[in-house]
């Protein structure tokens, strides 16, 4: 082979190397940047653990072969603009998203470099992929979505609760899905003769007036939709429920165990440990086009007895069988 001819073809070669390996080859560390959804780490919680374990099950060491950029916009959306432009600036190699709030900011920041969004309830929805086998663009990521969870929900903490007639749903306003969950929480409720009432809340300092209207107008439980809000009172959402004499059902084991009645919703920590499999497969070269978003897999009935006597409610022993885990 003539030289000239050699020098073309590996050129060629190294324009494909995958992005680890080029990044290697410079002595240049892979940053990821990581926009939140709370206002810190700590308010992060299980998740900015469970998200730096998956990386460390992959080998990955924070400033040895790994860097990481976090923020934390707090729920607040100039703060999402802002703290998205500032990861975009650092041209990160990946961009990772949290929630469905942190999404479609990430993706409003930049059209080129690699998003991969975690704990999105609807992706198609808010519009951040075509289709879950091929999300085109440069998005792709975990979604919670499943069309009958609000439905499933419903009919759970009715049968949970025998005699419920009245439902409040707590949405937050600022959640672009709230509306297209609202409108299936109202199919349900149609469909298991529940009658429901929307309750708005944002910021947290507004849900005790919020509760107390609730209670005004006879609301039996409550149900919360998987949102930033919700996530960041789950310890308080509980209590003032349980001081009005009102069930919580949940959305998840994180948002449930502060003391909500039941939950019903999908393993959203395994979910988050998964997404440093696609930084991973994006970092070697993969493009976010060509990796399908990948919806839940698991899902866990959760019951809390001690719960359930604070309130006065006796658990079918039907629904205690059913149940993935029952805490007394």
């Amino acid at each position: 082979m003539r030289r000239r001819e050699f020098i073309t073809l590996l050129g060629g070669a190294v324009a494909f190397w995958p992005l680890a390996a080029r990044a290697q080859q410079a002595g240049k560390i892979p940053r990821i940047g990581v926009l939140w959804h709370a206002g810190s780490a700590l308010e992060e919680q299980p998740y900015y653990k469970a998200l730096l374990e998956g990386f460390a099950a992959l080998g990955y060491i924070e400033g040895k072969n790994i860097k990481f950029e976090h923020r934390f916009p707090n729920e607040t959306p100039e703060l999402y603009t802002r703290m998205a432009a500032e990861l975009v600036s650092l041209n990160v190699d990946v961009l990772v998203a949290s929630g469905n709030n942190a999404a479609p900011f990430a993706k409003k920041a930049t059209a080129t470099i690699p998003i991969v969004f975690m704990v999105v309830a609807d992706p198609i929805g808010l519009k951040l992929v075509d289709s879950y086998p091929r999300p085109g663009g440069n998005v792709t990521g975990f979604s919670t979505y499943s069309p009958d969870l609000i439905g499933r929900r419903l009919q759970l903490l009715k049968e949970t609760m025998p005699g419920l007639a009245r439902v409040a749903v707590l949405v937050n306003p600022s959640f672009p899905g709230s509306v297209a969950n609202i409108e299936m929480s109202r199919t349900a409720a149609a469909q298991l003769e529940l009658v429901i009432q929307t309750f708005e809340a944002r910021p947290l300092e507004a849900l005790e007036p919020v509760f107390d209207g609730m209670a005004h107008m006879g609301m039996q439980a409550v149900t919360v939709h998987a949102d930033g809000m919700a996530f960041q009172g789950r310890n308080l959402i509980p209590k003032l429920g349980l001081a009005r004499g009102m069930a919580l059902c949940a959305y998840s084991r994180e948002t449930f165990e502060p003391g909500a009645l039941m939950s019903y919703g999908t393993d959203q920590i395994a979910s988050v440990r998964r997404t440093a499999t696609y930084v991973d497969k994006i970092l070697k070269g993969a493009k976010p086009s060509d990796l399908p978003v990948e919806g839940p897999n698991k899902f866990e009935f959760l019951i809390n007895l001690k719960t359930a006597k604070a309130l006065g409610i006796d658990v079918p022993s039907i629904m205690l069988s059913r149940a993935d885990e029952v805490i007394e």
